[in-house]
C-alpha cells in the first residue's frame, strides 16, 4: 500500500506539482520557458535548465532520464531543438523520447517537455 509518506511532491500548489516521486522514479510535469519572446533554442535551454534543477531536487540528473515528451509548436523548430538536445543528453544515456507537435496554451510558447528519471541508483 501506498502512503503519503511514500510519495514527495516538488513545488505543489492546488493544482499541479512540478515533479513527484515515488518508488525510485520522478515524474515532471510538463515545463514550460519564463520567457516566451526567445526563439525555440532560448525557451528550450529554459526549459532544460527547470528540467536540471528539478532532478537535482529529486535527487537525480539527465543521465537517468528514462523518457521524454516534448512537445513542439511547429515542426519548423526540429532542427534547432534536435541541435540543443543533442548537447544536453548524456551521451550513451540517451531516453526514450516522443516529439510531437501541438498548438500551446499560450500561443508564444515554442516549447514544452516532460521527462520521467529514475532516482538514485535505479
Amino acid at each position: 500500500m501506498t502512503t503519503d509518506t511514500d510519495i514527495r511532491r516538488i513545488d505543489q500548489n492546488h493544482r499541479r506539482s512540478r515533479a513527484v516521486v515515488h518508488g525510485g522514479t520522478v515524474y515532471t510535469a510538463g515545463q514550460v520557458p519564463s520567457d516566451m519572446s526567445l526563439d525555440v533554442t532560448g525557451q528550450g535551454q529554459q526549459v532544460l535548465d527547470k528540467i536540471d534543477a528539478l532532478l537535482a531536487e529529486a535527487g537525480t540528473d539527465k543521465s537517468k532520464v528514462l523518457s521524454a515528451q516534448v512537445w513542439l509548436r511547429t515542426r519548423d523548430d526540429l532542427a534547432a531543438f534536435n541541435a540543443l538536445w543533442d548537447a544536453w543528453v548524456v551521451p550513451d544515456h540517451t531516453p526514450a523520447r516522443i516529439c510531437g507537435y501541438v498548438p500551446m496554451n499560450n500561443p508564444d510558447c515554442r516549447i514544452e517537455i516532460q521527462v520521467i528519471a529514475a532516482v538514485g541508483g535505479q
